[in-house]
């Protein structure tokens, strides 16, 4: 297969990041963006260090046989129009988290990939980060048993200070706290409890600081997972806390425990249970993209398209199955009552 050339649309913060990660990856590279901004293309290949030709508008970039990938890496509520033009113009697709900010058009979305038989890949990076990759591989070989509850909680302060805060505060953009950022947390648990969800019941608030006023929706929700088998999960995602970043993970299981990179399992002769071991493995520590691990999740959908077959973990379905969830969390918030996954189909 000759090397794939993506076209990234958007040209933010994120994208940077993109592109960047790009150069490293085998069997494909960055060749042209779109923007609506005047961009030069000598001044992008000094910014980024490859060529990358310009466009001003989707259609013309999806009209370039070169371009086989198509990654959208503009705002939240564009993201379904231009991965819907994309996928019927025939082009695989790599799409930054959220894939919409309502079911409906998630959905829309789906259709358009099924219909026009492309992949897609989902940026829920964090499975790929070191820190999942262990936990994964400790559950794995079982050293943890079966898993019976999780929580897996986000906690960033998203404030003035934050790239994204001035378009991340409006309901229109941002969507709530789950799906703007902690999806991500919710997409972890799911990976670790490998189980289908059942029900949701979930609650928000906010905080009285001025410095989250701006916000068009509540900052702090909690939500509580009820899975098709029984087991159980918890996540919060909380973008007005002052304090530094930190993403919680803890898993309960019939043989062990793991809190963040501290474990105890049975199932190693010599440890005792009232003294942690730990995972030599570097935490999920930033929501700076720039420490995101791109490079391993684009690698793995590019050696998928190579081979024909949806990419592991962040396909379009496993992806889409997550916001399902956020989806039904935030109705749950908003209608104050439990919500069951078959109601959103």
């Amino acid at each position: 297969m000759s090397e794939l050339g993506i076209g990234i649309v958007g040209l933010g913060w994120v994208a940077g990041a993109h592109i960047e990660a790009l150069r490293a990856v085998n069997g494909a590279r960055a060749t042209a963006v779109c923007s609506r901004r005047e961009l030069n293309e000598q001044d992008l290949q000094r910014q980024f260090g490859v060529p990358l030709r310009v466009y001003r508008d989707l259609d013309s970039m999806l009209k370039d046989p070169t371009i086989d990938v198509i990654d959208i890496c503009t705002p939240h509520p564009l993201h379904p129009e231009q991965a819907i033009a994309a996928a019927k113009a025939g082009k695989h697709l790599i799409i930054e988290k959220p894939i919409a900010i309502d079911f409906e058009s998630a959905s829309a979305v789906r259709t358009a990939i099924r219909e026009a038989g492309v992949q897609a890949c989902v940026c829920f990076e964090v499975r790929f980060s070191q820190h999942a990759l262990a936990i994964r591989s400790s559950l794995d070989q079982g050293l943890l048993g079966q898993l019976h509850y999780g929580e897996v909680d986000y906690y960033h302060g998203i404030g003035p200070w934050y790239g994204q805060f001035t378009w991340n505060i409006k309901r229109d953009f941002g969507g709530s706290s789950l799906l703007t950022a902690g999806c991500h947390a919710l997409d972890l648990l799911l990976h670790f409890m490998d189980a289908e969800v059942e029900e949701v019941t979930s609650y928000s608030s906010r905080s009285k600081s001025a410095i989250f006023a701006p916000y068009e929706y509540d900052t702090t929700s909690v939500t509580l997972l009820k899975f098709k088998d029984g087991r159980l999960g918890k996540v919060a995602s909380v973008v007005d806390c002052l304090q530094p970043y930190y993403f919680h993970i803890h898993l309960v299981g019939s043989e062990g425990s793991l809190l963040d990179n501290r474990f105890y399992s049975q199932r190693l002769k010599g440890l005792v249970k009232d003294r942690w071991s730990t995972l030599g493995t570097p935490l999920v520590d930033s929501g700076d993209v720039a420490d995101h691990p791109y490079q391993p999740q684009f690698q793995s959908f590019v050696d998928s398209l190579a081979n024909g077959e949806p990419m592991p973990w962040c396909n379009f379905d496993t992806a889409f199955e997550s916001h399902r969830v956020v989806f039904a969390a935030d109705r749950s918030a908003r209608d104050g009552r439990a919500v069951k996954l078959l109601e959103l189909v």
